[in-house]
């Protein structure tokens, strides 16, 4: 296989207009050819009360894309249980690598620097690379066969650097390396809220995927119950100030280790290739519904905290007003979302029968937090029972 080059230009706006245009512009060379997708997809800039808005624009087809693209021939075979898994230390990603190594796939890791290192993932048995180096994609696809890709840009971080920019260079290095079949994770109902910048960028991902020619599998996700310990199970253990909103949303979690296992079954079925399908729970919940099991299982009241969705509306728009905090804007355009009445869940029996699972065996979030409610209250009474028992001298 021939070294391959990734090429990424991304220039940025020019303060004096009022209404400027970013382009983002990506190739890979592989010496002699060059594979160069058309420029059809862009991010706009519009300034506006010194503010940056940044959109999406998806305006390209499979047919521009397989004009610029370079013919490659068969390369050496690549066994299909050799995967990379990109975004591996996240919610979902670790559970990804998890299951993979548990089914005998050779696992490769593609991540971010970040303050806990990404030590665990080599002990499991997987190799760990660096997401934030462009320039490493490309060896680091290299006898991959399956493209597993959950990264999301952290809180800290610019969303279009890591969910745009990000995706449309491994896309297309994806594309050049002959990379056999590529998952993507995306949101239920992107396609619906072109305000919030998230789920706008992950429907024009989607679509960029789409047309790039690979074999693909797009999967839209609701919620994950992992989230809701930290959130709303942990305070109210510890007797803290749980956060809320008076919004009606619906959101049907789902357990990480589920998505896991449907995934891995979905990447096997070659019937499934080119379908968007979506993983929800048995259940869609609201807020008030998710604190109040919680406080249930816990056996004590939860100190709860309403934050109005005019407050977070508000607050957004005063973090418009700053360079500095347009990050911080973007992540609370789910405010938007939360004042629509959106309902996070979708009927599953087509879903169920596409993949040949049985509902039955997807957790519910009743079970699933009282498994952790039982494990936690058990632990916490037997190290009250020892501390009684042995004298502590410091």
């Amino acid at each position: 296989m021939k070294m391959a080059l990734l090429k990424v230009h991304a220039p940025t706006p020019t303060p004096t207009s009022a209404s400027a245009q970013l382009q983002w512009r990506c190739s890979v060379s592989v010496a002699p050819t060059t594979l160069a997708f058309p420029n059809s997809y862009s991010i706009s800039a519009e300034r506006g009360r010194r503010e940056w808005n940044w959109r999406v624009k998806c305006s390209s087809s499979s047919a521009e894309i397989e004009k610029g693209a370079a013919s490659f021939g068969p390369g050496s075979p690549v066994r299909a249980t050799n995967i990379l898994v990109v975004g591996a230390t996240g919610t979902l990603g670790r559970q990804i690598v998890r299951r993979a190594l548990d089914e005998g796939y050779d696992v490769r890791c593609l991540v971010r620097p970040r303050p806990a290192p990404a030590d665990f993932l080599r002990d499991w048995g997987a190799t760990v690379a660096d997401l934030s180096k462009p320039e490493t994609i490309p060896a680091t696809l290299v006898g991959i066969h399956t493209v597993i890709d959950c990264a999301t840009g952290r809180p800290e971080e610019p969303i279009k650097t890591v969910d745009w920019e990000g995706k449309v260079a491994l896309i297309q290095c994806a594309k050049a390396m002959g990379i056999q079949k590529y998952v993507f994770y995306s949101i239920h109902n992107c396609d619906k809220h072109p305000e919030v910048p998230l789920m706008e960028i992950k429907f024009c991902t989607e679509k960029f995927l789409r047309d790039s020619g690979l074999n693909h599998v797009i999967i839209r996700l609701c919620g994950f119950m992992q989230g809701l310990i930290g959130q709303y199970a942990v305070p109210i253990l510890e007797e803290k100030s749980v956060w809320g909103t008076d919004a009606p949303t619906r959101i049907a979690y789902m357990d990480t280790q589920d998505i896991a296992r449907l995934t891995f079954i979905a990447i096997r079925n070659d019937k499934l290739n080119g379908k968007l399908l979506t993983f929800a729970g048995p259940r869609a919940w609201t807020t008030q519904e998710v604190i109040t099991l919680c406080e249930r299982l816990a056996g004590q009241d939860a100190n709860v905290t309403t934050v109005p969705v005019s407050i977070l509306r508000l607050t957004r728009q005063l973090t418009r007003f700053f360079e500095w905090t347009n990050d911080v804007a973007d992540r609370l355009a789910f405010s938007e979302v939360l004042t629509s009445d959106t309902v996070f869940s979708v009927p599953m029996a087509e879903t169920y029968s596409l993949l040949g699972v049985d509902s039955k065996d997807i957790v519910t979030l009743e079970k699933y937090l009282q498994d952790y409610f039982t494990n936690i209250l058990k632990k916490l009474k037997d190290l009250k029972a020892q501390s009684k028992q042995t004298d502590i001298i410091f």
